[in-house]
């Protein structure tokens, strides 16, 4: 690829920068560019409103998400922000497989259905947005499991825990109040849960908002944040 020269590192045939005509850099030389980007994570929140019980604690660590919640709410540095990520980062600084089955499935199901297997409950149409479910909702119904719950119960209130976890820190989206249902299949059997590369899907979904966040109109960037700042 041949470059212009010194002063301006656009390539000669501006037609391989896809998108470059709605990207933040096509403002530095006018000086545009001064608005920082604010990180749209709601983990803080998800925190303050379920407080593990200690008896789902072993089904999280089976599936092995104990670590994420351990790591719990980091303030953001700017000045340690980086745009290089690598999946080594993401086993070291959050602990998930980076190797393992891929996080995938389907999109169509019957979400009364697939909520009244997994999580004993079924969400009310105010609960929903399209086929995403909302976090507080989950608490609210999930959080506090009776005293004499049985296996099945303290199950389902781990999958729920795990389920807003995702939502609120991992595959967070600009409002961070609602998970997609997408993921509760994963969940169905938490040991088999442990074994899907959950570090590789989150380090595809933080640059995919990498990437929405470098368009000029975007003011906030969602996803894993705490990735990166190194």
């Amino acid at each position: 690829m041949t470059f212009r020269g010194l002063h301006d590192a656009d390539p000669l045939d501006r037609s391989v920068l896809v998108l470059q005509d709605r990207h933040k850099s096509n403002l530095v030389d006018t000086e545009h560019l001064q608005e920082v980007l604010h990180p749209r994570q709601q983990m803080r929140a998800f925190l303050s409103m379920w407080r593990m019980d200690r008896r789902i604690r072993p089904y999280v660590i089976r599936a092995g998400f104990y670590g994420i919640y351990r790591l719990g709410h980091i303030m953001i540095d700017w000045p340690l922000i980086t745009m290089t990520i690598t999946l080594q980062d993401v086993a070291i600084i959050l602990g998930l497989r980076i190797d393992g089955l891929a996080v995938t499935g389907t999109c169509v199901f019957d979400v009364a259905e697939l909520c009244g297997e997994l999580l004993g409950v079924t969400p009310p149409a105010d609960a929903l947005r399209g086929s995403a479910i909302s976090i507080r909702w989950l608490c609210q119904r999930l959080s506090t499991p009776t005293l004499d719950a049985d296996e099945v119960a303290l199950q389902r209130s781990a999958r729920g825990f795990i389920l807003a976890l995702l939502g609120s820190f991992l595959f967070a989206d600009k409002k961070g109040v609602h998970v997609h249902l997408c993921f509760l299949p994963l969940l169905r059997d938490l040991m088999q849960t442990l074994t899907y590369s959950w570090g590789g899907a989150v380090l595809a979904h933080t640059y995919r908002e990498l990437c929405r966040a470098s368009l000029d109109r975007r003011h906030g960037i969602s996803g894993c944040i705490t990735l990166i700042q190194l």
